[in-house]
This record gives C-alpha cells, structure tokens and sequence, in this order.
C-alpha cells in the first residue's frame, strides 16, 4: 500500500542528504516535491498546502543535533505531521449497550457488506462479543443471501426477512432478536446507496434515528481517492456518523483518502480493510500508517499480530523440542500454519523496516508456503518425525507425491536442517544470558 507515495517521498527527502543544516532554501525545495508527491497521491490540494506549511513552520523552528542529519531530522517532522493529519490518537469503537449496535453506511461498491462481517468476526474472536449480523439490503436479494454466506464462513448468526421491504422495521425487529436471544452486538448492513439520491439518503436517516446506535460508520473504497473525501463530507452533514472505514487499502491505492479524510470531514478512521479473508480487517493507528507510508515499517503491529497467535504451553513445549534436539517437520509444519495465520506473508514482511521498498518488486504469493507444505504432506509419519532417514529412494517419492523436483525436496530438508541449528544456537544463547543475569544477582546478594 502507498508505494508510489512512499517512493516520492523518498526522492523529497533526498534533497537533504548531504546538506550540513536545515535552511530557509533546502526546506522549501524538499516540501515542494513533498506537496507533489501529495497532490499525485489525490490528495486535497488545501490539505496539502497547510500540511507542507505545517513542517516547514516545525523544520526551521528546530535545533539540528550533531548526532542527526536534517534528512534525518525532516523525515521525523514529517512523520509527526502525517500522524496529526491522520487523525493523532487511535479511535477505539464504541460497543456500549445491550445490545451494542453498530449501524453500516456507504456508496454501493464500497465493500460494506464484506467487512460487515469482518467487524463481526473482530468482535466475536478479538472482543468476546456475540454479534448479529442485520440485511437491511431491501434493493438486492443477492446483498441479503451475500450477507448470509459472510455469515455462515465465520458462524455468525444472519437477521434477514425478504419478505418485509421496510428497513426501518427489520432492523427494530433485529434489535428484538437480538436481546430476546443474547447477541450483544447488532451490525445492521444497509443498501448502498449514492449521495445525490435523495429518498435513499432519507431512508438511511428514518434507520439511524429509529434504532439509535452507538456506533455509525462510514465505509469507503479507498482506491477512490479524493472522491471518496468528498463523499464522506456529504454523508457526515446527513448522517454526522462518528468514524471511516477504509476498505481495499491492499489495492493499487494513492492514499488520497487515508491522509485527507480526517481533516475534510473531522471524523477518525477506526478501522481499514487489507484483503479479501475475514480476518483481514486491521485497527486504525495514524502512527504506523505515517510510519508505513515513509518507509519505516510497522514492527509494533508485526509483533501484536504474532502475540495473538502466541501459545505460551506450545511454546514451552516447543522450547524444550529445540533444546533435546527433536524439533522435527511436524512441528516445522505447525510453525508454518502460525505465520499463515498471521496474514498475507508479503504483507507481514513490509512491517519490518527497509523490507517494503527491498519488496516492492517481488511477486510473492497468498499461499507462499503450499509448495513446502506439499512436500512435507508427501512424507510419511516416520519420516515428519526423523528427516535423517530420508535418503534417495525416499526423496524421489516424496517429490513425485507432492509434484516437486527432487532438487526441491532436497533444499526442504536442507533449510529444514540449518534452521533446527540456528534455533538451537538461539536457544543456547538465551540460557546462557540467563544463567549470567542470575550469577549477578547472586553476586548482588552477597
């Protein structure tokens, strides 16, 4: 996300490198290329220009360090600064009530219904809510039954009455339902719908100020650019709704949207949509996206993710695996299974600084492990659990069961080999640090 945005700002801030200070002259040709870069990335041409007003006001206000270079020192400020037109702070949703509920607007192919369910799959695994999903799609039986298969892929539970061609009614009787049946959290799914038809826009109104919920949320496709911001403007004078969803934020977009919505309509982004999966569906920090958008990556959000899919007695199971040396391809195998379920791995990889730009070429697939995943499958039980008797016979059927060469099984086993090393040398370091924290402690208490 945001390549072509990062990469110009990466040629702005080159016009730093080398300089010993940050000058009136210097500055100004850095921010020209940055409000270029803005501007190209669909961004509000005001936005823009009060942005760029913004850091060269903080850039020549601040002391340059001898330890930091002005490149350095700019691209701090700059960062600073996104964070701010961003929003600052992280937004949490609001889930107050019994039930909760959580009213769904938007333009039509914005990617509501979809994420309808991702917010309800975040709320049952991540929040411990038992949500219930509402159709309030009167126009398009299609939306209702759409709604019913996001419903079933993640067992939640879908209110739907085709019969009744009246929103405002299914979703009271929805509300019912839900607290004669214990669903703490109700996400009522409307039609889309364009901000220029009036009747549609009055119907979303008569739904908001029938069912009074805590939460109103504005989704839009954020490959739409600085559309997208007007939109939302229209939307918040009739609905005032209280947060953005950015959707397709995964897609070939400029960021016009992420960067310029909160200063338009006042209103946070909550959350943003990265893919097509369920679990694809990440919380708004303005932040790390500033930090992603420059080039820095988002370790913080690498590590939250791998920590909810972190098993403490599977990890001390696994520990001891590595230290006896019996870590075998099953294992190896579940490890992989954790990493997938982390997310798209090109994705993940762009979180570690340096590594988004070093990638930006590479092709690297949804399913990047089937081929490894394939051999290991291929393997007889015996086999998963002792690699070492795996000889030639056994690695030509291995290859022929899973479809690879015998070249590749052959490299398996051999990354599979220095990684089981590696591991231990890891292992082995950690003990030792900590046999060395505990001689210095026992030195303190003598």
């Amino acid at each position: 996300m945001f390549e072509n945005l990062q990469d110009k700002f990466d040629r702005a801030f080159k016009v730093l490198k080398g300089q010993g200070q940050i000058t009136e002259i210097n500055v100004a040709e850095t921010l020209k290329e940055v409000r270029r870069a803005l501007l190209d990335a669909d961004v509000n041409f005001k936005t823009a220009k009060e942005f760029t007003a913004k850091v060269k006001e903080e850039a020549l206000g601040r002391e340059v360090l001898t330890a930091v270079k002005p490149g350095q020192l700019m691209v701090k400020i700059t960062q600073e600064e996104l964070t701010k037109l961003m929003g600052g702070e992280t937004e949490d949703i609001n889930i107050k009530g019994n039930p909760a509920v959580i009213l769904m607007s938007g333009l039509q192919g914005s990617g509501k219904t979809t994420f309808s369910g991702k917010l309800a799959n975040y709320l049952k695994t991540k929040k411990g809510k038992k949500p219930l999903l509402v159709a309030c799609d009167i126009y398009r039986p299609a939306a209702i039954d759409q709604l019913h298969v996001v419903g079933d892929s993640i067992g939640v539970e879908v209110y739907s009455d085709k019969e009744n061609k009246n929103p405002v009614s299914i979703s009271q009787a929805a509300i019912a339902h839900a607290k004669a049946n214990g669903f703490n959290v109700v996400i009522v799914d409307t039609a889309g719908r364009l901000a220029i038809d009036e009747q549609m826009m009055a119907e979303i109104e008569e739904v908001k100020k029938a069912i009074q919920p805590s939460e109103t949320l504005f989704v839009v496709d954020s490959m739409t650019g600085q559309d997208a911001v007007n939109t939302a403007k229209t939307f918040n004078e009739r609905l005032d709704f209280d947060g953005v969803v950015l959707t397709k934020l995964d897609g070939d977009t400029r960021g016009g949207a992420a960067l310029s919505i909160k200063s338009v309509v006042n209103k946070p982004i909550k959350f943003i949509g990265t893919g097509e999966k369920m679990d694809a569906i990440d919380v708004f920090h303005p932040n790390r996206m500033a930090d992603r958008i420059l080039g820095m990556g988002d370790v913080v959000s690498l590590v939250e993710r791998a920590q909810e899919q972190y098993d403490e007695e599977a990890a001390r199971k696994l520990q001891k695996k590595i230290q006896k040396n019996t870590f075998d391809f099953n294992d190896f195998l579940d490890q992989l299974n954790q990493i997938k379920k982390m997310g798209n791995v090109k994705d993940l990889l762009g979180m570690i600084p340096g590594m988004g730009k070093a990638l930006r070429d590479v092709e690297i697939e949804d399913d990047a492990f089937k081929h490894v995943e394939a051999i290991i499958h291929s393997m007889t039980p015996a086999e998963r659990q002792d690699h070492t008797i795996i000889d030639g016979s056994r690695r030509k059927r291995i290859a022929a069961g899973s479809g690879r060469s015998v070249q590749d099984v052959n490299k398996l086993i051999k990354q599979f080999e220095d990684t089981r090393k590696m591991m231990r040398v890891m292992t082995d370091k950690n003990k030792m640090a900590s046999m060395a924290r505990s001689m210095k402690g026992m030195k303190g208490i003598r």
